[in-house]
């Protein structure tokens, strides 16, 4: 099983880090390109009782069809849930979703999140997942720019 690796950012910049895939042997294997897009907050109300969501892409291509997966890293928390963006050393907590209801916690299938996964690609056509981010409401931080790096792999 090969893996790719892309660096999804969270927080208030825009950031799309793109893989391409390693030249092939002679038979040809498979092989997949993967790319995201930043979910981004934007300003985030300590007074409002709603929590605040967002969206991003992971946009991945293969060559041939294959089962594949997409995980997620905890993006240097030490659990996935919740994950947390730092401002210094201050935390505000949010989470990465795999459903727009923002129940089942995207990560690497273990601590009670699940992957995603594609039992046969398409041939050579982009696929966009969405990504649903959350921060919880009831979160006192003071004002600033908050950022977490998480990384995204796709094992084919």
């Amino acid at each position: 099983m090969k893996a790719r690796k892309s660096l999804l950012v969270l927080g208030m910049a825009l950031a799309v880090i793109s893989l391409t895939s390693l030249p092939a042997p002679a038979a040809v294997a498979v092989s997949c390109t993967i790319n995201t897009t930043s979910v981004s907050f934007g300003s985030y109300n300590v007074f409002s009782g709603l929590p605040l969501d967002s969206t991003g892409s992971v946009i991945y291509n293969c060559n041939r069809r294959a089962a594949i997966t997409i995980t997620l890293d905890r993006g240097g928390a030490p659990s996935f849930n919740p994950r947390r963006m730092l401002k210094a050393s201050e935390a505000l907590n949010y989470n990465l979703y795999l459903d727009a209801s923002r129940t089942t916690i995207w990560g690497d299938g273990t601590g009670g999140t699940q992957v995603y996964s594609d039992p046969s690609t398409p041939r050579n056509r982009n696929v966009a997942v969405t990504i649903y981010g959350r921060i919880p409401a009831g979160q006192d931080v003071t004002a600033g720019s908050y950022a977490n790096s998480v990384t995204v792999t796709i094992n084919f």
